[in-house]
């Protein structure tokens, strides 16, 4: 799979292609520079080392301090970080890395946010699969950074029967005996359902986990009931942040949320420049 570097590579390659040719006309070789981020909003920051390695990238003589740790908060007006050395590198790196930053730090905030609302619970908020091609690694460890967690990373990593499978298995039953056959002991084994009855199946096929998909929340009550603790509870489909107290009073174990990803703003950050 690709690198991080193979995606900040990719970036620059994609802003200064063949040159900067409004730098490389304009600033000398040799000069120096001092860059200063500032966050323009409240934030939860995350995404300095990529930032960090943009400029290193262009430059390895870069020096880059940070102010804070990925998962601090930081209030507007605050330095969040100052990079020194060539100048043409932090002219060329200066939007790049703020687009890094300022994405993964939407994520990060939107999450924080987002978590609060189930705060006093023991419900766990997590992501999906909904997240930027090429970005997946850095979107979910945004969504750490900003205290909610991740579900699986990719279909490679945990198994997930959905309603297709159920489908072209001939049921829930079928499907999971198949599946188990052929994986470790060790993996665990969830089945997305949409009725009481589809619940009652997943039961009674083992299920480790029980996903809830776009039911009410009176079906969401019933179904924690019918479970009785005998799988993990999982909600997903039609979450938005104001159901998340809701969803979250009705004893289950999980809430899986695609706008943590799909759905976050990118915060304000700039970074002002100042040539020695």
């Amino acid at each position: 799979m690709h690198t991080i570097e193979d995606l900040i590579q990719l970036a620059l390659r994609e802003d200064i292609g063949p040159g900067d040719i409004t730098t490389d006309n304009l600033v000398e070789a040799g000069m120096s520079g001092k860059g200063i981020i500032v966050a323009k909003q409240d934030l939860v920051i995350a995404g300095l080392a990529v930032a960090e390695t943009v400029f290193k990238t262009l430059d390895p003589g870069i020096e880059f301090t940070a102010n804070f740790t990925d998962g601090q908060k930081v209030r507007s007006g605050s330095t969040v970080a100052t990079t020194t050395g060539s100048l043409k590198a932090l002219l060329k790196g200066e939007r790049t890395a703020l687009n890094f930053l300022q994405r993964m730090s939407g994520i990060a905030t939107q999450a924080n946010d987002l978590v609060a609302k189930v705060a006093g619970t023991n419900v766990k908020l997590v992501d999906t699969r909904k997240t930027t091609p090429g970005w997946r690694e850095l979107e979910k460890y945004s969504v750490r950074m900003g205290g909610a967690h991740n579900h699986r990373m990719g279909l490679y990593d945990g198994v997930l029967i959905k309603d297709n499978h159920i489908a072209v298995c001939g049921g829930i039953a079928n499907a999971v005996e198949k599946v188990r056959r052929e994986i470790s002991h060790l993996v665990k084994v969830e089945v997305e359902v949409s009725s009481l009855k589809e619940v009652e199946a997943a039961l009674a096929a083992g299920a480790d986990i029980i996903m809830l998909d776009n039911m009410d929340l009176e079906q969401i009550v019933q179904s924690v009931r019918l479970i009785d603790k005998k799988a993990l509870v999982e909600v997903s489909g039609n979450v938005t942040g104001g159901r998340l107290a809701d969803l979250a009073r009705t004893g289950v174990d999980l809430i899986s949320m695609g706008a943590l990803t799909h759905s976050a703003v990118a915060v304000d950050l700039s970074m002002r420049i100042n040539s020695s």
